[in-house]
């Protein structure tokens, strides 16, 4: 969906589509950083492609996003363990909520945050230390999963321990993580084992 909107805001100045694997290079900063990307080596400033962009995303949020398999299963069996879950995302409070709505798995969460909740965006920690504190837990003991190095470099920075969900879009550039997943499933028996 994100590259369908990219590509849209493009089609809107005449410019020719990004592939999926491009689009997806450009992704983990905000849509702002998105946007500035996207339109690198053109003369189209990110003022002019940023509310194009938002309104298309907006309108499209999950035409074509789906759940990993083993998440919806994965997230129940980990509420049902006790483990108090969060999604902290660079996207904007709003989407957040639509996209977890409509994939039906809201109620698996104690907090979302999203990235014009009064936090900076990762990979700054505040957000991910902010929840640990809500929680009553402490950093060392808390794990952050996710596809990229701002997920990663956030854990980091927080004290988290962090698992690098390899099954995903992202790219762990250089930092460094606990262990390597390729499916939720193993990221959530690693949890239970964690307990």
């Amino acid at each position: 969906d994100l590259t369908d909107a990219v590509n849209w805001m493009r089609g809107q100045f005449k410019l020719h589509p990004l592939t999926l694997d491009k689009v997806v290079g450009f992704i983990g900063n905000g849509a702002k950083m998105l946007v500035e990307r996207s339109l690198k080596d053109t003369d189209i400033t990110v003022e002019k492609g940023l509310p194009l962009l938002k309104e298309y995303y907006n309108e499209h949020l999950v035409d074509n996003t789906v759940l990993y398999p083993g998440v919806m299963e994965g997230l129940i069996t980990l509420r049902n363990a006790g483990v108090k879950l969060a999604v902290i995302t660079n996207k904007p409070h709003t989407q957040a909520l639509k996209v977890l709505r409509s994939l039906n798995v809201y109620d698996s969460f104690e907090l979302i945050i999203g990235g014009d909740s009064g936090f900076p965006l990762k990979p700054a920690p505040e957000p991910l230390i902010h929840f640990v504190e809500k929680c009553g837990c402490v950093p060392a003991s808390s794990w952050m999963c996710g596809d990229h190095y701002t997920d990663l470099e956030a854990a980091r920075r927080a004290g988290m321990k962090c698992c690098f969900a390899a099954y995903g879009f992202g790219n762990p550039k250089d930092e460094h993580c606990e262990y390597t997943v390729s499916t939720f499933p193993e990221f959530v028996s690693l949890c239970l084992n964690s307990l």
